[in-house]
């Protein structure tokens, strides 16, 4: 690679490219920028970038379509792609076409010209693209900065057959990034399995996980296949992983080894292959040293972990979500859509939403059969949704509304409360003072107080998707 980098930059908005184009204004690039895509393709096809910067949605030729087009006779060139369209298609097609990786708008300047630097410096070093499998079960929506972190894992982890650990809280929506995680996997044509371990009676856990031989035990009339078997060539969700009873947690440990295992009652070795995607609610760390969970399954499922944000974390998704949810709640019943009005789309926003995003999905479905008209007012919703405590609880008094969780988690029997609620009470910090900046990591900084080194460093703990290397 030659001193100076050759950086071309393609995006219809002329104000996006003033802005790269002197935030790129280093002596050792070399910047080029093109409105149009074919334009850019003519000129990238004669002389090729060291790296490429696009938009996704252009008139014309599209971002996509202008990566898949280089890469076709540069398959090595880094692509940061940039869109004001935060969802996850756009980071899952992203990254399977071959993305370096994935911004979304707006950005912060510094964070550009690091992708930028770590393009040129890793030129080598990207995998080939890949086709993008049509569709998911389950629409994600998610355009807080948390959920973006979602989307970029899910994204980097599209060609992988790696085990994951998802964290979050009840009703989050666990299984359906674990559907996501599969449906855009080198398995997405297998089949797709999953278990609630907290669902289950201890005394039926072997056999529901690795099924057993006629005769095994009173009540086994058949030989049953268990769902290890069922999942073969495709993925295994083990929700609520930390209810597994440690003598399952031992059988698991060795089918993880060997890949393989015995049906309860059986003697004769089933072999396969599964990808396991574990996920819970619970503090695994804890109940490792607290003996209750093993540590070596915990190493062996704890490879790659995603962290779901609680629905009171992204409020800023929640309008979308519930229009998302009315629509779905409105083709099962067979009925016309209901809309929130302004006050009451406001008015969810605020809620403390303990039950996170299945709570929300239950309350539309609830409004779609019991509010009156066609417009949902304030006082449409349900009554214990209505209380002005819970908007004071949300946007005013946040010191009442804290020490109301403490005391409940203390009733709860949870311990370590420190170590759950300081990095979140950060995480939100950060993200709000990141929204008001426009992404501005500097003002950020200022906002919270702390030196830009300090944000640095708890960026790349809190929220390392957004953290500059």
């Amino acid at each position: 690679m030659t001193d100076v980098a050759r950086i071309v930059i393609v995006d219809d908005d002329r104000a996006i490219r003033w802005v790269l184009e002197r935030a790129l204004a280093q002596p050792d690039l070399d910047v080029q920028s093109f409105e149009r895509a074919d334009t850019a393709l003519e000129q990238m096809l004669r002389q090729p970038p060291d790296v490429l910067l696009t938009d996704i949605r252009m008139p014309g030729l599209d971002g996509l379509d202008l990566m898949a087009r280089i890469r076709e006779s540069h398959p090595d060139l880094p692509v940061i792609v940039m869109t004001a369209h935060s969802d996850l298609d756009s980071a899952v097609a992203s990254y399977q076409g071959g993305a370096f990786e994935y911004l979304p708008k707006p950005f912060d300047v510094d964070e550009a010209l690091a992708l930028v630097r770590r393009g040129v410096a890793h030129a080598r070093e990207r995998r080939a693209p890949a086709a993008v499998p049509e569709g998911l079960s389950a629409e994600i929506i998610g355009e807080a900065p948390a959920m973006q972190e979602v989307f970029r894992a899910i994204g980097r982890l599209s060609q992988s057959h790696i085990t994951v650990m998802i964290n979050g809280e009840s009703g989050t929506g666990k299984e359906r990034v674990a559907q996501a995680l599969h449906q855009h996997s080198p398995r997405h044509n297998g089949p797709f399995i999953a278990l609630n371990m907290a669902a289950i009676p201890k005394d039926l856990m072997e056999s529901e996980l690795f099924g057993h031989e006629k005769g095994a035990f009173t009540g086994a009339t058949s030989q049953r296949r268990g769902r290890f078997e069922q999942s073969d060539g495709g993925t295994l969700f083990l929700d609520e992983i930390g209810d597994m009873p440690a003598e399952t947690q031992t059988r698991l440990l060795r089918v993880l080894a060997d890949g393989e295992f015995y049906r309860v009652g059986g003697h004769t070795p089933v072999k396969v292959d599964v990808r396991i995607i574990a996920a819970t609610h619970q503090h695994l760390e804890r109940l490792v040293e607290d003996g209750r969970f093993r540590e070596d399954l915990f190493h062996r499922l704890n490879v790659i972990r995603i962290h779901l944000p609680r629905l009171s974390e992204r409020r800023e998704d929640i309008p979308r979500l519930a229009q998302h949810f009315l629509a779905d709640a409105a083709k099962e019943l067979a009925t016309e859509p209901k809309v929130l009005t302004q006050e009451a789309e406001q008015h969810l926003t605020q809620l403390p939403w303990p039950g996170n995003v299945r709570q929300l999905e239950n309350t539309c479905r609830w409004l779609t059969v019991m509010a009156s008209g066609r417009e949902v007012l304030v006082e449409d919703l349900p009554p214990e949704l209505r209380d002005i405590e819970g908007t004071e609880s949300a946007g005013g008094d946040w010191r009442g509304a804290f020490r109301e969780w403490a005391d409940r988690a203390l009733a709860a029997g949870h311990t370590h409360l420190l170590e759950e609620a300081v990095p979140d009470f950060e995480r939100i910090l950060i993200e709000t003072a990141l929204k008001h900046t426009g992404g501005r990591k500097g003002e950020a900084a200022e906002l919270l107080g702390w030196g830009r080194n300090t944000l640095t460093r708890k960026l790349k703990v809190l929220l390392p998707a957004l953290a500059d290397d």
